[in-house]
């Protein structure tokens, strides 16, 4: 399976932040939709970078008072790691695990195109766990159509 398989059953848009988006902003976003990162794009959509929940509660930590005053270009990770639409499912569920991260941008001539997020890379793992769990049992139980 593919990622654009996978962006093809997602119901819904990516939320995404500009640099000059304010945190207390971002952070509003990230708990009303309930999700924890925010990929940074340009006017046209040109991936930036990506803020994540960890960062805006290391700048919390680091700065109690300040980080109102913080925009998510000020804080958001600008070496990225993306994957391509082409790119088969298990890749991505390696890089993320190699790499420590939760969630992976797609990306198609620098633009955005979706998310990929470990919940995901485990929600497909299991709708092909649970088929091949089936035909096994089918197949155990001589009740195998072929």
């Amino acid at each position: 399976m593919q990622v654009k398989d996978i962006l093809k059953t997602k119901n819904r848009e990516v939320v995404t932040a500009t640099t000059s988006t304010p945190v207390p902003e971002a952070m509003k976003a990230l708990i009303s939709n309930r999700i924890s990162c925010l990929p940074v794009v340009s006017d046209a959509n040109k991936l930036e970078g990506i803020i994540s929940d960890k960062d805006i509660f290391r700048k919390i930590h680091e700065d109690p008072d300040g980080f109102r005053d913080s925009t998510v270009g000020d804080l958001m990770s600008k070496d990225l790691i993306v994957g391509l639409m082409e790119d088969e499912i298990a890749y991505i569920a390696g890089v993320m695990t190699n790499n420590r991260i939760r969630h992976v941008p797609i990306v198609d001539d620098s633009k955005l195109k979706g998310l990929v997020s470990v919940g995901d890379i485990v929600k497909t793992q299991m709708e092909k766990i649970e088929i091949e769990n089936r035909y096994l049992k089918q197949y155990i139980g001589g009740d195998y159509p072929a």
